[in-house]
């Protein structure tokens, strides 16, 4: 699969905490997974220290369905850097997870930019290589089912 989004954008690294590197190392394996709690067994999303619903500190990793719905959108027009000054439109959506307690996560819509964009419409998760000789990462991509 040819990459969504142009070369020369800054390449995503772990946060200085390593909070996240589970994360990263999922989606190299082409798996989503994001945090779910022992205590209370609810799952969370961005990566905190501690539960957001009962405040343990018992949090381990969980691969989830890679499928999820679209709660809301973004039509960027506008580069929002100089490598992308040529992309034109982009879809930005927030996807809900069904299957992990309804946690949202973003990222890019692998569609026409300019096509309507259903709210609640199904999606799944592409997962977007990109090879480095210092850093290999992978995006989580969306596309409609």
């Amino acid at each position: 699969m040819a990459n969504y989004l142009p070369e020369g954008l800054p390449s995503p690294a772990p946060m200085n905490d390593n909070l996240d590197v589970p994360y990263w190392e999922g989606t190299l394996a082409h798996k989503l997974v994001i945090q779910k709690c022992t205590s209370c067994n609810k799952h969370q999303w961005g990566p905190e220290w501690i539960c957001n619903n009962c405040n343990s500190f018992d949090l381990e990793w969980a691969e989830v369905a890679q499928k999820g719905r679209i709660y809301s959108y973004e039509r960027v027009w506008h580069p929002v850097h100089p490598a992308l000054k040529d992309q034109g439109a982009y879809v930005v959506v927030l996807v809900e997870l069904p299957g992990a307690d309804n946690v949202r996560m973003v990222g890019n819509l692998l569609a026409d930019p300019e096509a309507d964009v259903p709210i609640g419409a199904e999606v799944e998760a592409v997962f977007e290589d990109h090879p480095g000789d210092e850093l290999s990462y992978t995006l989580v991509q969306w596309k409609l089912v």
